[in-house]
């Protein structure tokens, strides 16, 4: 009876990880900045003041403009230990003129995206490879006896 009740209560525990670990993983990082939130804001009437009080801080600045700001978000889900697909992503851009007065807010979603491909190449440097060996013992006998210069 005391063997069955324990093969019950470990089946039960595996089944309770196994479709805790089926269950997806959703994070959200950034600032993803909501409709009922963009609706509150006016070009050519909302301020910066209006902006910083609807929407917070920019996630980041243009970096030549410094009245271009960015509100960048993205939500993700990961099942188990696969990688994460990315369900959403959101950029809003915002610009000011000279007076403080918002003057463009534009949108890009996740269709927007393009795809980068990163080059896995070197940059050569001037001079010869030195091997860890070279790099230990490569001073010994280098030295001037003290008081010699």
């Amino acid at each position: 009876m005391r063997r069955h009740r324990t093969t019950a209560v470990l089946a039960a525990m595996t089944l309770a990880v196994a479709v805790t670990a089926c269950a997806p993983i959703r994070a959200t990082r950034g600032n993803i900045v909501e409709d009922e939130k963009l609706a509150e804001l006016a070009v050519g009437s909302s301020t910066v003041n209006d902006v910083l009080d609807v929407l917070g801080s920019p996630t980041t600045v243009g970096t030549f403009n410094e009245r271009v700001w960015y509100y960048i978000g993205q939500r993700t889900e990961r099942m188990s230990f696969f990688e994460p697909d990315i369900i959403e992503r959101r950029v809003l851009m915002v610009a000011f003129d000279e007076t403080g007065v918002l003057q463009q807010m534009e949108e890009r979603g996740l269709d927007d995206a393009q795809d980068v491909e990163l080059v896995e190449r070197e940059t050569p440097t001037l001079g010869r490879r030195i091997t860890f060996f070279e790099q230990m013992f490569g001073n010994l006998g280098r030295f001037s006896p003290a008081g010699e210069e």
